[in-house]
């Protein structure tokens, strides 16, 4: 059957249209379950068309609890969801407080500062160094540019050439293992023995942690790791699985609190109209939110709020914002993007993700990734 953005033609071998790619990511979760459950079969049938209709809603199971989740663009996008399962579909259903998803990325880089991982067996070790990708090649590793996934060898010439075209290093990245979302993976070794064979193995620790960064287990997002050096026994049964994977993955993540986490917060620009007479309210509510107002044009008797909210103080906006204007505001969002955010809250968030997730309340330091 065939889902959003998919080219249907009666020809097999018909040239599809270009792919959709939707500048969009879902940065709110809400875990969804019928109310009744002779529903379930019916839900999860609802589930799958909204997901198939719907290109920036993604579905999921959670594999602890088995809820389902929807995440989406913000609370609107997923309480318009919501409301199609309940007046379309006719199944109503309990819906949890909305998630917020950030990011985790890194301000600086630890050049010449490699960190080392060490396998368990204490035979295998690991060298790595992290910095920061520029907006725009971020930007253009969200819109598909190089690809994703593990970079095939014969590939890497022409994926490395690729990046060059935005400044950055052809040499280096003509060595490109493998790319992960908007983060890549660079071997810039020389001359180790076996390495070839532990290829598969280095780029699944990477991507371990490119979905788990090391403060609270939120997505990497805009980081180059670059592998500078290793250490490997010369008997592959030393070197298995559960030997490379976790000293890389240390490895990594000690790099990456070695050069500056940070975490990164999803952003709506907002625009509101309103009557000049409760436009105080308007902007009240955003400021309160942490919003930055940009402008405020006004024509005739109408006034504008044009500026930018975080997505994680939206939640209740609209209810707020038509009793703060007695219903007489008309507004609308769109995603912004991502921001670091301040530092004065990052102890704050981190701990309550930290909770929320069950780990310990401490972030492991870069003495925890030596051991």
């Amino acid at each position: 059957s065939a889902a959003a953005g998919v080219t249907i033609a009666r020809k097999q071998d018909s040239e599809p249209f270009e792919a959709i790619r939707h500048y969009s990511e879902p940065v709110v979760t809400v875990a969804v379950e019928p109310k009744a459950m002779k529903d379930l079969p019916k839900f999860i049938d609802a589930l799958r068309g909204l997901a198939k209709a719907d290109a920036s809603l993604e579905v999921s199971t959670n594999s602890e609890t088995g809820e389902a989740l929807l995440a989406g663009m913000g609370e609107l996008h997923l309480e318009i969801t919501v409301y199609r399962l309940e007046e379309e579909r006719g199944i109503k259903v309990k819906v949890s407080e909305p998630i917020v998803v950030y990011r985790e990325s890194i301000q600086s880089e630890n050049a010449g500062r490699a960190f080392e991982g060490k396998s368990p067996n204490r035979h295998n070790r690991f060298y790595i160094e992290a910095e920061p990708l520029a907006e725009d090649v971020v930007q253009a590793l969200r819109d598909g540019h190089f690809g994703d996934g593990n970079v095939r060898n014969k590939d890497s010439k022409a994926v490395g050439d690729k990046f060059a075209e935005f400044g950055m290093e052809k040499n280096l990245m003509r060595k490109i293992f493998a790319i992960s979302g908007t983060n890549v993976l660079v071997n810039d070794t020389k001359g180790i023995q076996n390495l070839h064979e532990t290829r598969e193995l280095i780029i699944d620790g990477f991507n371990e942690v490119c979905k788990k960064g090391p403060l609270a287990e939120e997505p990497l997002m805009g980081v180059m790791l670059r592998l500078v050096d290793a250490k490997l026994h010369e008997d592959a049964i030393h070197r298995g699985p559960a030997q490379t994977i976790p000293a890389v993955r240390n490895a990594c993540r000690g790099a990456l609190i070695r050069s500056g986490p940070v975490i990164l917060e999803p952003m709506q620009n907002i625009r509101i109209d309103a009557p000049n007479d409760v436009i105080g309210g308007v902007t009240r509510e955003v400021t309160n939110r942490r919003g930055v107002i940009e402008d405020m044009p006004i024509d005739g008797g109408t006034a504008s709020v044009i500026g930018k909210m975080p997505v994680a103080e939206s939640f209740g906006f609209s209810n707020d914002i038509r009793a703060a204007t007695q219903g007489r505001a008309i507004w609308n969002t769109e995603n912004a993007g991502f921001e670091i955010l301040p530092r004065s809250l990052l102890e704050k968030i981190v701990g309550e993700i930290r909770e929320r997730k069950g780990l310990k309340p401490e972030v492991p330091g870069e003495a925890y990734y030596t051991d």
